[in-house]
């Protein structure tokens, strides 16, 4: 599926209520991956898988290949998301009041995304054997 938009919402976390839509962005390749995102009034949330069912050996090596550097470099906050059928990582950063400031720092989510996940899919060939 290609999508060509994220819409951004702000929610209570508590309750899990929407209170209303920041806006809509136009996104490059990579927003594909994103699951769910959402501003809770501190930060952004964005949550982010392989967006394909994974063998059992994938997923311990989807988690051994991701490079985390990558995002913290870019002052994107990440972390593995345990207890998910697929490898699932949350990316937390700063809300940005200025609509095109906030589409290129979502873009910029997008194509670390991509580009870390079109790599490790290359690493992975061959290397079954290791991880089961």
């Amino acid at each position: 599926m290609d999508f060509t938009s994220l819409v951004l919402f702000e929610k209570k976390e508590n309750d899990n209520s929407f209170l209303k839509e920041i806006g809509s962005y136009e996104v490059n390749d990579g927003a594909e991956y994103i699951v769910k995102m959402y501003y809770n009034g501190d930060n952004i949330k964005a949550w982010f898988n392989t967006k394909n069912d994974v063998e059992d050996w994938e997923y311990s090596a989807y988690y051994d290949l991701l490079n985390k550097q990558v995002f913290l470099e870019k002052d994107f906050n990440i972390t593995e998301v345990e207890d998910e059928y697929n490898p699932t990582w949350l990316v937390e950063f700063d809300f940005i009041e200025e609509h095109s400031d906030m589409l290129y720092r979502i873009n910029e989510l997008c194509s670390l995304i991509k580009k870390e996940m079109d790599r490790i899919s290359n690493d992975m060939k061959g290397k079954k054997e290791e991880y089961i």
